[in-house]
């Protein structure tokens, strides 16, 4: 496979993450990162979060070059996607983590700077070419394609688990939660913001919130349209989040005991993806864990009649990282497989 030309625009935890996992793999090299910030300052947060994680990582900035032991990124401190002179680079693919661009309109903005490719980190505002969920969808994936999402980490969790459950058992309607760590976007201290629950401190409260994922979710698997709704809960810790998954089941008479061993034989189908903890864990045993979702099969509950209650674990930021990747290199075995069409 031809090594991959990567751009990144934007820096933050997503893209640092993405950036390192790119530096494990000889397919992908990163070239380009944009981002407003000082170069210094990004360089010295990759750094210390790879610290954190007693990993070592050669890196160092020399001049406006980002040098790592895999190669070099010019860093570039450039706003809006059509000003990013990603053909200068020869940018295969760039991966925008800003969190502001995701319109189809402002994704167009990296192909008309020379991009080939863009993918969102997160979902998108309105209608793209593809979201792709790994170990659900990735069959739909077209050479066509052009600007993608990988979903959330939420909208991967949750896809993920209704379409195990739905193959088993059935599954009438939905109802998702999740316990997610604060992000970025959310101020430490009570601050006037344009809503009011997220303008109070994220360091001390419990905050609800709301989640894109059903109505992606009713896109990405039609088969659900009318069936699912959730919310979300924003928490004040820095990483490992929940998915608390309601699901009601067309066989009242389904055990717990069959629903783990569903789980457990779906997981074996698709390593690397889902995993399966048989111990009594809490948030921060999974941080660092590489999985779109960790099944805690001591929780799972249910009722008398048809409902379901399960929960699941994931790293929101390192999950979707691995799940960029991972889509990155199917699209270029795509290409090579006959070419862009």
């Amino acid at each position: 496979m031809r090594k991959v030309r990567l751009g990144l625009m934007g820096f933050g935890e997503i893209n640092r993450h993405l950036y390192r996992l790119c530096l494990e793999d000889d397919k992908i090299e990163v070239v380009a990162i944009s981002d407003i910030g000082r170069p210094e300052i990004l360089v010295y947060l990759l750094e210390s979060e790879t610290k954190r994680s007693k990993k070592n990582l050669n890196i160092r900035l020399e001049g406006n070059f980002l040098v790592s032991d895999n190669g070099k990124a010019r860093m570039l401190k450039v706003g809006n996607p059509s000003d990013v002179p990603w053909d200068a680079f020869n940018v295969d693919i760039v991966v925008d983590g800003t969190g502001k661009y995701r319109t189809r309109k402002e994704m167009e903005g990296h192909l008309q700077s020379g991009a080939k490719r863009v993918i969102l980190n997160t979902l998108p505002t309105d209608e793209i070419d593809r979201i792709i969920i790994r170990g659900v969808n990735e069959a739909t994936m077209k050479k066509s394609d052009r600007l993608i999402s990988a979903g959330s980490s939420t909208t991967n969790a949750t896809a993920i688990m209704l379409k195990i459950l739905d193959e088993a058992f059935g599954v009438e309607y939905a109802m998702l939660t999740t316990v997610h760590s604060y992000t970025a976007d959310q101020p430490l201290r009570d601050t006037a913001g344009t809503d009011f629950r997220r303008s109070r401190s994220a360091a001390e409260n419990i905050i609800p919130n709301e989640t894109p994922t059903p109505k992606w979710l009713q896109i990405i698997m039609p088969e659900f349209k009318g069936r699912v709704e959730g919310t979300a809960l924003n928490v004040p810790i820095p990483a490992g989040s929940m998915l608390d998954l309601t699901a009601v089941l067309r066989d009242k008479e389904t055990a717990v005991d069959e629903v783990n061993t569903a789980i457990e034989k779906a997981a074996s189908k698709i390593p690397g993806i889902l995993e399966v903890t048989n111990d009594p864990i809490v948030s921060v045993d999974v941080v660092g864990n590489r999985h779109s979702v960790i099944y805690d099969k001591l929780a799972t509950m249910k009722s008398k009649g048809r409902m379901l209650k399960i929960l699941t674990w994931y790293h929101s930021t390192l999950a979707m990282a691995v799940n960029i990747k991972e889509v990155i290199l199917a699209y270029q075995k795509l290409n090579e497989e006959g070419g862009v069409k």
